[in-house]
């Protein structure tokens, strides 16, 4: 392994010189076997790493996440894939192995997000997950190792330029973790809280059942909080999570914006959407940005005026109703919802349920408490009070 590696700027073009490298002069636990990355590819790829790594701990399943801008666009464990999720993810041929699986459902939740991402992956990369990335718009991948195959697909996407960085799976930080800001250093200990059910025992609504399932989503999306720029929100459901709302002042505005995400992933799966057929040559990102618009138009007007349509679909498909969505999201529930500190007004709990969460994991601790478990008890809402706060910055 390295001693430092140097990289092409910092943050921004003019923030040179820049590198990483050890503090006490050992070697990095990186390694990078193809392209450049750069300073902020590092920081999605280590804390990208830690959330699978840690994904897989909890589970035991094989892990992936998908960040933009040190926090995930998405995240997920190996839960197979119905035939309208793949649909829904772009996968619908593809051959999945757990770990490809894991990758589908994290780049899958929010592509628009996922645009030119950095990947995660807790396991040794296999060749079909290698295949599935070589579709994408990404900046690069981090893993524990590749398959000589995988490594062949993923070393020639962007003729050779595309980022491949290998990491020491056992690899342990120093207990105390340092950072600069203007020049002052800032010194904490790692964040070594380990997050499993024990978490979700303290359940002071009057529904008290959390089924194994829900334990395993509200676990993924506390882990995924973790790694997540505070404030933050993550909806989780089937394995992955579907919406994450992170770095807003208000949390509320977390819980709106990871809803939205949330029934956006649910509005993929209707059947007019799963119908679509799209221009002849629209590339997969344009048919992300064209679900988008037919979804978010009002009575899919923007997307279906005269001739317009003709820029997107080879057939002109039939408007999805504001009428239409809102039946078919209330179809949804058992959505799982984790929070990095507490709620403190019941409003987060009234527009989670608009979503469908019927379990939720949060901090607890609000002088409103009485106020937030009534109202889930008002939608017979299970909510854990996990007494662990998860601000990451």
């Amino acid at each position: 392994m390295p001693r430092e590696i140097e990289l092409k700027y910092g943050c921004n073009p003019n923030q040179k010189p820049a590198r990483i490298f050890m503090e006490d002069g050992g070697e990095l636990p990186v390694q990078v076997l193809s392209g450049r990355p750069g300073y902020i590819n590092f920081l999605d790829a280590l804390n990208g790493w830690q959330l699978v790594s840690e994904l897989k701990r909890a589970t035991g399943l094989p892990a992936a996440a998908s960040f933009k801008h040190v926090s995930p666009a998405g995240a997920a464990v190996a839960v197979p894939l119905s035939d309208v999720e793949r649909k829904a993810c772009f996968v619908e041929k593809a051959k999945l192995t757990p770990l490809a699986s894991a990758y589908a459902r994290a780049r899958g939740a929010d592509r628009m997000s996922s645009f030119g991402d950095w990947i995660s992956l807790s396991d040794e990369c296999d060749l079909a997950t290698a295949k599935l990335i070589s579709r994408e718009v990404s900046d690069g991948v981090i893993a524990p190792g590749y398959t000589p195959e995988a490594l062949d697909v993923l070393t020639n996407k962007r003729k050779g330029a595309y980022n491949v960085v290998q990491i020491d799976p056992s690899y342990t930080p120093a207990a105390l973790e340092r950072k600069q800001v203007f020049g002052v250093t800032f010194e904490q200990g790692h964040n070594t809280v380990e997050i499993n059910e024990d978490l979700l025992k303290n359940i002071p609504t009057a529904n008290k059942e959390i089924p194994d399932g829900a334990k395993r989503d509200l676990i993924i999306a506390l882990i995924t909080l973790k790694y997540t720029q505070s404030n933050s929100v993550c909806y989780a459901e089937n394995g992955m999570a579907i919406g994450v709302g992170a770095g807003q002042q208000s949390r509320i505005h977390c819980t709106r914006l990871a809803g939205g995400k949330a029934d956006l992933w649910h509005l993929r799966q209707h059947p007019k959407v799963q119908a679509l057929q799209f221009a002849e040559g629209l590339g997969r990102s344009e048919r992300d940005n064209t679900i988008d618009l037919y979804l978010s138009a009002e009575e899919s007007g923007d997307v279906l005026g005269d001739g317009v349509w003709q820029d997107f679909f080879a057939v002109r498909p039939e408007p999805l109703t504001a009428e239409e969505k809102k039946e078919w999201l209330s179809r949804f529930s058992g959505v799982a919802l984790g929070s990095d500190a507490f709620f403190p007004f019941g409003d987060n709990v009234e527009r989670a349920h608009r979503s469908g969460v019927s379990y939720i994991a949060q901090p607890g601790g609000s002088i409103r408490d009485d106020h937030v478990i009534a109202t889930c008890d008002k939608y017979n809402i299970a909510m854990a009070f996990t007494g662990l706060r998860l601000f990451h910055h």
